[in-house]
């Protein structure tokens, strides 16, 4: 096995079985019949002494014009049978041809030809290189089945004899490689080779660039999939919100609205019965009602919309948070940097969630929270101490699974664990929202 330097993708070519005889026996069987045949019409139509003499002579001559008048029907009848070797120059040129004339594919599938029949190997093929590493020429580039990452590890594959890589610069395009078991890779058959991958650049450019188009085109359809079920995602976080906090605003005023018009009422009815005194306790009790009114709907705001979160950040909010919790809870953490809003609240709601359920149930010491950054990920863990069996690990998964869906749809993964009565939460996403198609360093110049 061997390589030369000069220019990626596969196609293949194939050399013909040849039997070397056919053409020297269809030509002496010509000269044998003329020469036959004129001999024998001159010995019947002269003297056998005279024809004896002059009748060979004739029956070359005939032998002559017969072979150079049948010359074509016998020249393909032989083709048929005995494929003649291509020579060098005439693959060259044959190469050459292929480059300009036909489609893509024809001209890959037809420049591999020309070399298995210039060099006289089994087999010739062409490699691409694309990102990934080189792919074989007629494979999908997208998800190909043969894929070999650089060309060390092409050249170390046992049916390789030769290979010579096709460059741009420093750059490699593709290889084009010869498979000649039990035979030598003759000098002149390198030379073929490096001259059809000299040639053969712009062709190659023009094969490389498809396959990378396709590969595109292929990663925009995952891409797009990608999205719509991103979108789909979203949505449902959307309704699943939309609903809790409807849910909770009903929670939250039906019961304290209720209490609140009957201290009203009571009021009114004291102050219609000229009675100030018994109007008294009544208004109390309806400002006490109201306040608490405010209060909540102060918490239902900083759940929708946290201000600290914007002004200070996932861990300043979850600490606010945590101060308005029924079990004690620490926050730790600080980000080195402030990110994007989508991050850092994706992140938060999360938490706040896992917080909240904890924060509800019963258990010895704290909840505790540790938000770090570091990895390109910012992550957060929550974890406390609970009483109750496995059941607690999915009624925390059950109470985050809203938010997870938001998670999911930035990229994020979240994952619930117990271990020795300590029930965890981890979650994570990444601190920067990837683009959506990357550019390739030929694009980047």
């Amino acid at each position: 096995m061997s390589s030369d330097s000069t220019t990626s993708t596969a196609t293949v070519g194939t050399a013909p079985l040849r039997v070397h005889w056919v053409r020297p026996l269809i030509t002496a069987g010509v000269v044998v019949v003329v020469l036959g045949a004129v001999v024998a019409v001159a010995s019947a139509l002269t003297p056998p002494d005279g024809a004896a003499v002059w009748s060979p002579f004739l029956g070359a001559a005939l032998a002559v014009v017969v072979l150079r008048l049948a010359g074509p029907a016998l020249e393909r009848v032989a083709t048929r049978l005995d494929p003649r070797p291509t020579s060098p120059y005439a693959a060259l040129a044959a190469a050459g041809a292929r480059t300009g004339a036909e489609s893509l594919e024809a001209a890959l599938a037809g420049l591999a030809q020309v070399l298995a029949d210039g060099t006289r190997a089994r087999r010739a093929s062409i490699w691409l290189a694309l990102d990934h590493g080189l792919v074989p020429a007629e494979a999908d580039p997208a998800r190909p089945e043969v894929l070999v990452p650089d060309l060390a590890a092409l050249l170390a594959r046992p049916e390789v004899d030769h290979a010579v890589p096709v460059r741009n610069g420093d750059a490699l395009r593709a290889v084009l490689v010869l498979e000649k078991p039990g035979q030598a890779v003759t000098p002149a058959d390198r030379r073929l080779v490096r001259d059809v991958a000299a040639g053969a650049g712009l062709l190659v450019r023009a094969a490389r660039l498809n396959a990378r188009l396709t590969a595109r085109v292929q990663r925009a359809d995952d891409l797009g999939r990608e999205l719509s079920e991103s979108r789909r995602r979203l949505t449902r976080a959307r309704d699943a919100e939309r609903r809790r906090l409807v849910t909770e605003l009903a929670h939250v005023t039906t019961d304290r609205l209720e209490a609140l018009r009957a201290a009203l009422d009571e009021a009114a009815t004291a102050l219609d019965a000229d009675d100030p005194d018994g109007a008294g306790p009544a208004l109390t009790r309806a400002l006490e009602g109201l306040e608490d009114l405010i209060d909540r709907f102060r918490v239902i705001v900083r759940g929708v919309y946290p201000t600290v979160l914007t002004a200070q950040g996932p861990v300043g909010a979850l600490e606010e948070m945590a101060a308005d919790l029924p079990r004690a809870t620490t926050v730790v953490g600080r980000l080195q940097e402030r990110l994007a809003w989508e991050v850092e609240s994706g992140l938060y709601y999360v938490a706040a969630a896992a917080l909240t359920h904890l924060a509800g149930v019963e258990g010895e010491g704290p909840v505790e929270a540790l938000v770090t950054h570091e990895g390109g990920q910012l992550a957060v863990q929550v974890g406390a101490v609970v009483d109750g069996g496995t059941g607690t690990v999915d009624a925390l998964r059950a109470a985050v699974s809203e938010d997870a869906d938001r998670l999911a749809a930035l990229g994020g993964r979240l994952h619930v664990e117990r271990d020795h009565g300590r029930v965890r939460m981890v979650a994570s996403v990444p601190d920067d929202l990837e683009p959506v198609v990357e550019s390739s360093p030929e694009e980047r110049g």
